[in-house]
C-alpha cells in the first residue's frame, strides 16, 4: 500500500502552491560573468534540480550592487541586464514543475573584492583575511535600501514566486542583527528594535514592489555560538518586531557571523527551527546535513518545520527526490522520459 508522506504533500503560501515540501538551499556557485550576468552552468544547474523533481528551488545569493557580492563571479541583480538571463532560468525551471526564489543578498564587510568600497554596519573586519570595512552613514544605509527594493522589482520581472531576504550567514543584514558586528550608537545599533531597524526598512520597501499574493522569506542565522552574540530566542524577538513588514516564511540557518567553533551534525539547526517557530508563529523552513527522505519526514510530521531544505545533498544527486520518495513510500511522478528506469 502506497502512503502519502509529509514530504510528498503540496504546501501552499499566500498563492504559491508548492507540488512538495523540498527545497534547494540557495548555494553560491561562483560562476557569474565578473559583471553579475548568469550563463549556461546557472542555467544547467538550476534546471537539472527542477527535473529532479525540487518543489522550490532558490537561487543564490544574487547582490544587489556590485559591492554587495562576496566575490567577483556572483550572481548580480543590481541592473536591468541582469534580468533576461535570470528570467531564463526561472522560465526553464517553472517548465518542469519546480517553483523558483531569489535570495537577494548584501555580503557586508565579507565582500572579498580588493576593488570595491567594503561596507558593514561598524569598523570591524571577519578576520585578518578580510578588509576592515567602512562603517556606514545613515544616507548610505537608506541607498542600500533602495538597491534591495530594486533588485526585488526586477526579481518580479524575471518571475520569482519568492523574494527570499538574506539576513543570514555574517552578511549584511545579518550584521546588524548581531550584537557582535553592530556596534553603533545611533537608531541602526544598540537594541533590538534598533539593530532590526535596517532590516525593517528593506521589508518595508520590498512591500511596495513585491506583490502581495506572493511571499517573501527571511532567511536567519538563528545562532552565533558565541556567547554573547544572537540565539533562537533573540531572533524570534527580532522577527516578531518586524514580521508585520511582509515576513511570510523564515529560512532557519545559523552560524558565520564571526569565527566560531561549530559541531555540526546531522539536522544540528533543527532546533532552532522549532524555536522560531513557536515564538513567531510563521512557519519554517528547516535543514542542516538532512540527506535522507526519513529524516526530512520525521522534521515535517513532528512539525519542527514546514518544509525542508538540502543543499549538499542536492549537489551530489539532483535527482534526489525521485530516488527518496521510495524510502517514505509515496509513489511520485517520474519524467516521462526517465520511467523507464523507475524501479
Amino acid at each position: 500500500m502506497i502512503l502519502l508522506s509529509a514530504l510528498f504533500s503540496p504546501f501552499t503560501l499566500k498563492d504559491l502552491t508548492l507540488k512538495n515540501r523540498i527545497v534547494m538551499a540557495p548555494m553560491c556557485q561562483y560562476s557569474a560573468s565578473e559583471t553579475g550576468y548568469a550563463n549556461q552552468w546557472h542555467q544547467v544547474h538550476y534546471v537539472s534540480r527542477a527535473v529532479g523533481g525540487v518543489g522550490l528551488i532558490l537561487l543564490e545569493a544574487t547582490a544587489v550592487e556590485p559591492r554587495g557580492r562576496i566575490s567577483q563571479k556572483d550572481l548580480g541583480i543590481w541592473e536591468n541586464g541582469h534580468v533576461t538571463g535570470l528570467k531564463s532560468i526561472v522560465t526553464a525551471c517553472k517548465q518542469y514543475g519546480a517553483r523558483v526564489g531569489i535570495q537577494l543578498a548584501h555580503a557586508g564587510r565579507k565582500c572579498h573584492i580588493p576593488s570595491e568600497k567594503i561596507v558593514a554596519p561598524s569598523a570591524i573586519a571577519f578576520n585578518e583575511e578580510y578588509a576592515t570595512p567602512t562603517s556606514l552613514s545613515q544616507n548610505e544605509i537608506q541607498t542600500i535600501v533602495q538597491a534591495f527594493i530594486h533588485g526585488a522589482a526586477r526579481a518580479l520581472e524575471a518571475g520569482f514566486d519568492v523574494i527570499e531576504v538574506h539576513g543570514a550567514h555574517g552578511y549584511l543584514i545579518n550584521e546588524f542583527l548581531s550584537p557582535l558586528t553592530n556596534h553603533r550608537e545611533d537608531q541602526y545599533g544598540g537594541s533590538p528594535e534598533n539593530r532590526v531597524r535596517f532590516l525593517k526598512e528593506v521589508l518595508e520597501g520590498i512591500q511596495g514592489v513585491w506583490p502581495k499574493n506572493l511571499p517573501i522569506i527571511l532567511r536567519v542565522s538563528a545562532e552565533d555560538y558565541i556567547k554573547e552574540g544572537n540565539h533562537p530566542e533573540d531572533l524570534a524577538e527580532m522577527i516578531n518586531l518586524v514580521k508585520e513588514y511582509g515576513i511570510d516564511m523564515v529560512n532557519v540557518s545559523s552560524g558565520a557571523v564571526v569565527p566560531a567553533k561549530i559541531k555540526p551534525y546531522p539536522g544540528y539547526q533543527i532546533p532552532f527551527s522549532e524555536t522560531i517557530k513557536k515564538q513567531t508563529n510563521l512557519p519554517t523552513i528547516a535543514g542542516g546535513l538532512i540527506t535522507t527522505a526519513t529524516m526530512a519526514e520525521e522534521v515535517l510530521r513532528n512539525e519542527r518545520a514546514d518544509l525542508v531544505y538540502l543543499g549538499r545533498e542536492l549537489l551530489r544527486n539532483p535527482y534526489w527526490p525521485l530516488h527518496s520518495a521510495k524510502e517514505v513510500r509515496d509513489d511520485i511522478l517520474w519524467p516521462l522520459q526517465y520511467e523507464m528506469s523507475k524501479v
